[in-house]
């Protein structure tokens, strides 16, 4: 008899905010990742380098700590070193939904215990940038798509924009996770025809903070509306994020568990 297709376990790791991000990914990724059997690792990288932006070393640095892609958003053009890797790596992606002349591109395949995995990454419009639609642009994507599991992340700003394409995607694709606000939502669900979803994943990044940047800074700009330069806070850190576990027989996912842990 013909074996069954395997389980696959997959961790998604929210915003990394600098240094700090960083340091507690080191310090709890690889015996975590050893300890639960997680077979895939996608985070979010957009702020990973001084909390805004990401650069080549800081690339490796991720990659060699055990994160198989990393995703990105609208702060992914801050550090213009980071474009040649873009252009290069097949793990490093920026949203799909940019014209297609901008460094890198929006998705990648990979092969997991023997099965392709497509990573799509998208930006929201809403309070954002005037891009293309990311609706559109995740339905062209995975009509060309051979395999069955379809992972994608959502960098966007309004929670009704992500609620939206993971209903739109719900049985085309199997996981829609948002990113972006660093704000955790308590909304992890497997949709009607099981496309596992979460409207945002957090931050991984210092706990009393605002958003992952010093609360003095943050508060003087509130204050006074005049600019002021953000910093990467310190002290304790969270790392948030959600583990799905997928059915690689038929591409969908079986759970979905939010996870928050202080390190």
């Amino acid at each position: 008899m013909p074996s069954e297709r395997p389980l696959i376990k997959v961790l998604f790791i929210g915003d990394i905010v600098g240094r700090p991000g960083r340091s507690a990914l080191k310090r709890w990724l690889p015996s975590w990742k050893s300890s639960q059997k997680i077979d895939f690792v996608v985070a979010n990288g957009e702020n990973a380098a001084g909390g805004m932006g990401l650069t080549e070393k800081v690339f490796h640095e991720l990659i060699g700590i055990g994160i198989d892609v990393i995703t990105t958003g609208n702060h992914v053009w801050s550090k213009k070193e980071i474009y040649p890797v873009l252009d290069t790596s097949d793990r490093l992606l920026r949203p799909a939904n940019y014209p297609e002349n901008v460094p890198g591109k929006g998705w990648t395949l990979c092969s997991v215990k023997g099965e392709k995995v497509m990573i799509i990454n998208l930006e929201g419009r809403v309070f954002m940038k005037a891009l293309e639609c990311p609706f559109k642009t995740a339905e062209a994507l995975i009509k060309g798509f051979k395999g069955k599991v379809i992972l994608v992340d959502f960098h966007a700003e309004a929670t009704s924009e992500k609620i939206a394409l993971g209903w739109y995607l719900d049985g085309k694709v199997t996981a829609v996770v948002g990113t972006h606000t660093h704000v955790q939502t308590s909304d992890e669900t497997l949709l009607p025809k099981k496309t596992a979803y979460i409207t945002d994943l957090g931050m991984t990044g210092p706990v009393d903070s605002v958003i992952g940047m010093k609360r003095e800074v943050v508060l003087h700009r509130f204050l006074t509306q005049m600019p002021s330069r953000f910093e990467v806070a310190s002290g304790k850190t969270v790392i948030s994020g959600a583990v799905i576990q997928v059915d690689c027989e038929t591409g969908r996912a079986t759970s979905i568990e939010r996870i928050r842990v202080e390190v």
